[in-house]
């Protein structure tokens, strides 16, 4: 009985917050707290960036013929192979019994739950059942860029989870879950390939100590193997590229689908205020989420967390290449295990005060954003 009050707490953490985001949309709104809520009502919900696109994959499976004949964005067709396919066939599942638009809202939702179960198990490690239970509360509706994700149509909520639910089991040994979820985490979004290089990292670099007192040969036959499930990350990466080069008649279609791989060098070229997708100088909060990476990495490190430290370094330093004005939406996969980093911090009394009062502007910028960040559709015929 326990255990299912546990999951009915974590199932309603999923879903509760985005069902009151979406509120003001559904019972159609004006405003709400001075927060402009244009016409349109979850139709603005579901034209979010990107969700359409994901819904167009849905509805074709990357047939270019399909989309070029039912489908108007001002898009070449390359740049569908920048959307990785599970989140889109977990749309087509839903969407059997609730139609593609809500198909694609409860697909996030179902990532949301993922989520919600995961990082909670993965708090117990960190601390007891109680604090963990507080901790994804926290998770629930911090950062907002979170919350907004869990709300419109986005692969991020089911991509974040099946991440969690990988480094979980790598943790517990259990390489071939840990390989399992970890090769559909690859197949929901592109940067699941660094997963990979964390594991490889925390199982191969501890032992190149030994290097000095043994033989190449002899290191190589003392390494442990067990773990060689976590292959199916990448080996899934190369099976889709196969598919990509039988759809889009390219291997690395991928690469080659336009303005959507935002990394340049030398780092920290997000500062360059011309770039297309920065196009503004008010950036210094993007400074703080450097600090708020690091600081988690240091005390991921301090406290022995050997995978999630990996996973957060190398995250952290591609964010530094990232030129894009919503970095923190890149910086999502690491969130969880930043709040986890500071789960002492997080669980006092002052902090659980300034949840409280936190949670306000949360909820105003998340509805300024989605009432902003929506896709012009003139026929919603063909997404239906």
């Amino acid at each position: 009985m326990k255990n299912l009050s546990v999951l009915a707490y974590l199932v309603l953490l999923g879903v509760l917050p985005t069902v009151l985001l979406w509120l003001p949309f559904l019972l159609g709104f004006e405003s709400f707290l001075g927060i402009p809520i244009p016409e349109g009502g979850m139709q603005n919900v579901a034209a979010n960036y990107d969700g359409p696109l994901y819904i167009v994959i849905a509805k074709t499976f990357y047939h270019l013929p399909s989309i070029a004949a039912n489908y108007s964005f001002p898009l070449p067709l390359e740049y569908y192979a920048a959307h990785f396919p599970l989140y889109p066939l977990t749309i087509r599942l839903f969407a059997l019994p609730l139609g593609f638009p809500w198909g694609m809202l409860f697909a996030t939702l179902f990532g949301s739950v993922l989520s919600s179960a995961y990082f909670y198990l993965l708090a117990k490690k960190f601390t007891n059942a109680k604090i963990a239970l507080w901790l994804s509360l926290v998770f629930a509706v911090f950062p907002a860029r979170w919350l907004i994700v869990k709300a419109v149509g986005s692969p991020e909520p089911l991509f974040v989870g099946l991440i969690m639910a990988s480094i979980y089991h790598f943790n517990k040994k259990q390489y071939w879950l840990a390989g399992i979820f970890g090769a559909l985490a690859q197949l929901t979004k592109s940067p699941a390939i660094l997963l990979f290089v964390a594991y490889f990292c925390a199982i191969v670099m501890p032992k190149l100590k030994d290097l000095a007192t043994k033989s190449v040969p002899a290191w190589i036959s003392g390494l442990s193997y067990r773990a060689y499930p976590i292959f199916l990350i990448p080996i899934s990466l190369l099976g889709l590229f196969y598919f990509y080069k039988i759809q889009f008649g390219d291997f690395l279609a991928y690469f080659n689908s336009g303005d959507n791989i935002h990394l340049f060098f030398p780092p920290f070229q997000i500062f360059n205020y011309s770039q297309p997708w920065v196009n503004t100088h008010w950036l210094e909060e993007i400074i703080f989420i450097y600090i708020f990476a690091l600081l988690g990495l240091m005390a991921l490190v301090k406290q022995k967390q050997v995978v999630l430290a990996w996973f957060v370094g190398i995250f952290t330093v591609t964010i530094f290449f990232v030129s894009h004005r919503d970095l923190m939406r890149y910086s999502l996969p690491i969130m969880p295990y930043i709040l986890l980093a500071f789960w002492r911090e997080l669980s006092t009394k002052e902090f659980k005060i300034i949840l409280a009062i936190i949670v306000v502007p949360v909820v105003l910028f998340s509805l300024a954003f989605i009432s902003n960040n929506v896709m012009p559709i003139a026929d919603w015929g063909p997404f239906l």
